[in-house]
Formats: structure tokens, C-alpha cells, sequence
């Protein structure tokens, strides 16, 4: 390599490689983030060349194109896991009874009574104590699963499980499908 180009003129005469592999990958480069990796890539394909292994040209060509490509993964990478967080996040704050954001029930607390309070009896007899603890809390007082979980000192995934429980006990029931126990306002 010839040391009487300082790495601004290789810049000035080479730049466009950078802008035509951003162009060929397609990468949109609203903040000039690709073109500094580009820029990068190319100061170490200066500083490490060897003239005996090719020309200059085609190494800055290959360095710049693989830190490009490099860098993509990077952010597909980081861009997947930042949506599986939004995701977990998402289903935290939905988990339950409430609207972690707005403390607010997803059900109103009124419009649904239970006419006679025989049938609450009935639900206690088919459920076992836990998956009742689930209906009282859930239901009937308006807990979300994590209130549950803590006053119960349990996981989650325990008052989780008594909820799937209870759900297919009281569905093969014929409790529900008889409705008259239950009015609305």
C-alpha cells in the first residue's frame, strides 16, 4: 500500500462505496448510523490491508458490505428483543382483572349480581379450596392474579393454574349454563 495517501483522501476518493453497499442492502439511514459503520469498516480495512492478499478496492469492498450486513443482524437482534419486552410487558399490565396503567376493572363491578346466593354455595362445592380462593378473589372482589398471588403468597403461575382449573370445572357444569341465579341490571 502506498503511505503517501492519508486516510481523508482514501475517504474522499472511496465514500461512495459505503453509499452504493447502504443502497444495495436496501438499508434506510436516516441518522448516518450505517454510513459510520461504513466509514469504520473502512478505516479498518486501511489500516489492516495487505497488498500481497488483493486490491485495496475489493477488500473495502468486502469489509464495508460484511459490517453492514453485520450491523443489520445486530439490529434485528436487538429490535426482536426489545418487541418480545413490549409483549411481556403488554401482558403483564392486561394480567388479571385490571388495567395495570388505569388501576380501573376490565368489568364493571356492577351490572352482573348474583340473585341467589345458593349458587356461590353450589361453585364452592364443585371447586376445590384453591381454585375457590381464585372465584373469590377474582370475581367475586375484583383482584388481579398478581394481588392474588401476593396475598396468597403464591407464584402467578400457581393462581394461573387454579383459574384454568376452575374455568373447565365450572364449564362442564351445569351452573352456568342455566342462568338463573344470575340477572343483570
Amino acid at each position: 500500500m502506498d503511505k503517501d495517501f492519508t486516510f481523508e483522501e482514501i475517504v474522499k476518493q472511496n465514500e461512495k462505496r459505503i453509499y452504493y453497499h447502504i443502497h444495495k442492502l436496501q438499508i434506510r439511514d436516516p441518522h448516518n448510523e450505517f454510513y459510520v459503520e461504513g466509514l469504520y469498516a473502512m478505516w479498518l480495512a486501511y489500516k489492516n490491508y495487505q497488498p500481497d492478499k488483493g486490491p485495496l478496492a475489493t477488500y473495502f469492498n468486502f469489509t464495508i458490505r460484511n459490517r453492514l450486513i453485520d450491523l443489520i443482524r445486530s439490529k434485528t437482534r436487538e429490535q426482536k428483543i426489545n418487541e418480545a419486552y413490549v409483549q411481556k410487558e403488554t401482558i403483564e399490565q392486561l394480567d388479571g382483572n385490571r388495567l395495570t396503567i388505569s388501576s380501573v376493572p376490565l368489568r364493571p363491578s356492577e351490572g352482573i349480581e348474583v340473585a341467589d346466593t345458593e349458587i356461590w354455595d353450589e361453585i364452592k362445592e364443585i371447586l376445590s379450596t384453591n381454585q375457590w380462593k381464585w372465584v373469590n378473589y377474582f370475581i367475586i372482589q375484583g383482584l388481579s392474579q398478581k394481588e392474588i398471588a401476593e396475598k396468597e403468597g403464591v407464584s402467578v403461575d400457581a393462581v394461573k393454574s387454579w383459574s384454568r382449573e376452575a374455568k373447565k370445572k365450572l364449564l362442564a357444569s351445569d351452573l352456568l349454563t342455566s342462568s338463573e341465579g344470575f340477572s343483570t341490571k
